[in-house]
């Protein structure tokens, strides 16, 4: 695979992305509960991960916070720090359980993925206010991170089944998984190896 075809696809994900978080911050919270989103462009920062690694998902869910966060005109505002902090911690959780625990599903990392965003922005949140009484909220976030997650991870696994049978997968991802380091096949999947 050449390096302008993971260029090309890498750039379509962080557009993707970025247009994901622009979109779903303009739609009106459907949930009860203040500041839950779905996480639509959390997929697109899995999806990064799961086929070029760490590094790669890193950059794709940074670019699309800042990318995102310019468009909407909240850049360097508490809001972008919230996100920033929940998609950089999200992404770190998400790529060791891919890399380091192989028994999780799909669904598993993405609603550990969602529980961690959660808690990287309460945590956030804690060091702008100064003060630890956010983590009540976690009480409401954790159980709406479950269902957020478990919507998401179906999403992925409908992604990722789509992008390996109409090829996309070994156009753009190097072949199998993106990863020089060895892989193998879970699930119909392909995982990079440990």
């Amino acid at each position: 695979m050449s390096d302008t075809r993971k260029m090309v696809f890498f750039s379509l994900l962080v557009a993707l992305g970025t247009t994901l978080h622009v979109v779903e911050g303009m739609i009106p919270n459907p949930f009860p509960i203040p500041g839950v989103k779905l996480g639509l462009a959390n997929v697109v920062t899995f999806v990064a991960v799961y086929l070029y690694g760490l590094r790669s998902g890193l950059a794709v869910g940074v670019l699309r916070v800042i990318l995102g966060s310019l468009v909407g005109g909240v850049f360097l505002s508490p809001a972008f720090l919230l996100s920033m902090s929940g998609s950089v911690v999200s992404t770190l959780i998400m790529a060791f359980l891919l890399r380091f625990a192989p028994c999780f599903s799909i669904r598993g990392v993405s609603v550990a993925g969602a529980v961690s965003h959660n808690a990287g922005q309460l945590l956030t949140a804690a060091l702008i206010m100064r003060s630890c009484s956010i983590f009540y909220y976690l009480a409401f976030l954790l159980p709406a991170a479950l269902v957020t997650g478990m919507i998401t991870g179906h999403l992925l696994d409908m992604v990722l089944g789509r992008l390996e049978r109409s090829g996309v997968v070994q156009i753009y991802a190097g072949g199998k998984g993106g990863s020089d380091n060895g892989e193998y096949v879970c699930r119909g999947y392909i995982r990079r190896a440990l």
